[in-house]
């Protein structure tokens, strides 16, 4: 008995069998595309993406939007949110940084994204004080999960940014404000000065045309005379512009010591961890004033990586691994450098790391001795395989 003679046999096999010859009378014939799927795959999520400057807005004194349109002809689509990973070579230093796309989704002929200067930052000092209109860049397609998402989110949402954490949210607010969709946006802004503030016209003629967007500005240090809102996003002035809280999803996105202060005072509010979305913005400060870095690591101190196979390379306690790692010319894998996407996986084979709170390993993982290389510190001498 052969094989189509067992097929026969199945229950339902001749049901298919009718639904084949159904689909090749009346159904589409995509044969002609047979060994094209890579291709459309790529359209939506390419590897890399070849960028153009084609405009770049000075937003503030330490703030400017670089305007990016594809080089290729195409730029896939993204979700208001997301970011894209930007190639450099700096000083010889093949590395990469991720930027949150603040233009709007409904926007496909570029992305934009908005780099503020980082004191002593690598990246963000070449892209503000090197790159030019006509500059080509490249970059990862998009990616990232501080999105909207319909089914759990809600319509009624409360934004709160710090600083260039304003960027995501600018995306979802020029989408949901282009496009009149069915959201309530409330956008609670703390910036270190009135200079600081990034998007303030557009923010305030948004929120003048836009009856479902409302925006409050925090100064934390405000100058002699200011009439706003100043210090820091509280609870209790939470409470004062925002009213009921009942029913509301809330975004979090800012510098990291925000993270833990706005965290505990939405705790105290009573918002439960299920309506708390935050986006993870990179590597820590001062590693070694994270919980549970251990007192008898100095952050001076250098070990010694083997990197099986490839040679061996000095690390920094106060540096992540890959960025040791890319000073060596040992460029890894990486898109978001947070320790949330996992591309950067690096076994482990001997000695230890110290990983902040947030990264999101796998079970397995920790199994079987991988960590995030973006948010792994040396804490002595290690043996790694990439």
């Amino acid at each position: 008995m052969g094989f189509q003679d067992v097929m026969k046999d199945i229950e339902g096999y001749q049901d298919i069998q009718r639904d084949i010859e159904i689909l090749k009378k009346y159904g589409i014939d995509y044969s002609s595309q047979r060994g094209s799927v890579e291709h459309s795959i790529n359209l939506f999520h390419p590897k890399k993406i070849r960028l153009g400057v084609s405009e770049i807005q000075q937003e503030t004194g330490t703030t400017r939007t670089l305007r990016l349109v594809p080089k290729d002809g195409y730029l896939p689509p993204f979700q208001a949110g997301q970011y894209i990973n930007v190639f450099v070579d700096v000083a010889g230093i093949r590395t990469s940084r991720p930027y949150s796309i603040s233009s709007s989704p409904g926007q496909t002929a570029y992305y934009d994204i908005t780099v503020r200067r980082v004191s002593d930052g690598f990246v963000s000092e070449y892209l503000l004080d090197e790159i030019r209109v006509g500059d080509e860049l490249e970059s990862s397609g998009p990616a990232g999960t501080f999105n909207y998402n319909p089914l759990f989110h809600g319509d009624d949402l409360v934004f709160l940014a710090g600083g260039s954490g304003i960027t995501p949210f600018m995306s979802m607010i020029r989408e949901v404000t282009d496009r009149n969709l069915n959201r309530r946006i409330h956008l609670i802004y703390g910036c270190d000065s009135p200079d600081d503030v990034i998007f303030a016209e557009e923010l305030a003629r948004r929120a003048e045309n836009h009856p479902n967007f409302s925006w409050d500005l925090v100064i934390s240090t405000p100058p002699q005379g200011y009439q706003g809102l100043t210090g820091f996003i509280t609870a209790g002035l939470m409470k004062q512009v925002l009213g009921d809280l009942a029913g509301r999803m809330f975004y979090l996105c800012g510098p990291e010591a925000m993270y833990a202060f706005c965290d505990k005072e939405l705790s105290g509010l009573g918002i439960p961890k299920r309506k708390i979305r935050i986006e993870m913005y990179g590597s820590p400060r001062d590693v070694t004033r994270q919980p549970g870095w251990p007192s008898g690591v100095k952050a001076e101190a250098v070990f010694n990586v083997a990197v099986k196979g490839k040679k061996i390379i000095e690390a920094r306690a106060c540096e992540p691994l890959m960025i040791s790692l890319e000073r060596a010319g040992l460029a890894i894998p990486a898109l978001c450098r947070s320790g949330e996407c996992s591309l950067c996986r690096t076994r482990l084979l001997t000695g230890k790391v110290y990983q902040p709170a947030g990264v999101k390993l796998r079970k397995s993982d920790r199994r079987f001795g991988y960590i995030h290389a973006c948010m792994a510190y040396p804490l002595e001498d290690l043996e790694i395989m990439i």
